[in-house]
């Protein structure tokens, strides 16, 4: 029976060792690749979201629903307030579009807007657009370790590559390294100035995920200034067809 006992405890230890070392060499590419599939699903996803805009005269909170599939298509219906109400967003590739029934208009977002923020926010239109392959649009590096919210995470920089179409020249995540989750990111310009922090919190068990709920947006250079973000409900790999994304289902989807 000590032999057994001997015997089951020297597998133990065997397996964690193993299990760690496998986590040694799991590289910063990888570590990325494994969270932002954490979070945004391999396939699809239907999220219910608000977002609370804050200025320092004033603040205001937008409420819709999201249905994405992949980083190519996505159509967002807003919910509230009342006066945004119906208003969808639809985005294929790099193109975008939006419908207002109030006047019964349907718009292609020209150049022009692209670094306006979606809905008055810190979050832009050319950030949704162009949001990028985090691994093969990146080169990434574990620079270090720190400690976010009670939580070890890896330090890893990633450095956009010269002949990718992105909108950050340069990021710093930080990722939990138990859960793989990201708890904070820098978003830097081509010239490696800060343009915006973002801060995620809220850890929840969302979907059969663990993943952070709520999300704050920091911009560099407006004092005052601040978009957080919440996710409320969540269902990742659903089944969503392609002909979802489309102009007629931005007038009729509700």
């Amino acid at each position: 029976m000590k032999d057994l006992f001997f015997l089951l405890v020297l597998a133990n230890v065997l397996l964690l060792n193993v299990l760690n070392l496998a986590a040694q060499s799991m590289g910063a590419a990888d570590i990325v690749r494994l969270t932002d599939e954490k979070f945004n699903g391999e396939k699809s996803s239907i999220m219910v979201m608000s977002m609370t805009i804050i200025r320092p005269g004033w603040q205001r909170t937008v409420e819709f629903r999201s249905w994405s599939m992949g980083r190519e298509k996505a159509l967002t219906l807003l919910t509230a307030p009342a006066k945004d109400k119906g208003q969808t967003f639809l985005k294929i590739d790099q193109e975008m579009w939006s419908w207002n029934p109030a006047i019964s208009r349907l718009i292609k977002l020209p150049p022009s807007m692209m670094s306006q923020g979606w809905m008055g926010s810190d979050y832009t239109n050319d950030d949704i657009l162009k949001e990028s392959s985090v691994v093969m649009d990146y080169t990434h590096e574990i620079v270090g370790e720190e400690i976010i919210d009670n939580r070890l995470c890896y330090k890893i920089k990633m450095v956009a590559r010269e002949d990718a179409d992105v909108v950050w020249g340069k990021q710093l995540r930080w990722i939990d390294k138990n859960e793989l989750l990201i708890l904070k990111a820098q978003l830097f310009d081509d010239e490696g100035s800060l343009v915006r922090t973002e801060n995620w919190s809220e850890i929840k068990n969302m979907d059969g995920r663990v993943i952070p709920s709520r999300l704050e947006l920091v911009p560099a250079d407006e004092p005052g200034n601040k978009t957080i973000v919440n996710i409320r409900e969540v269902k990742f790999n659903v089944g969503i067809k392609d002909s979802f994304f489309s102009h007629q289902n931005m007038k009729n989807i509700r």
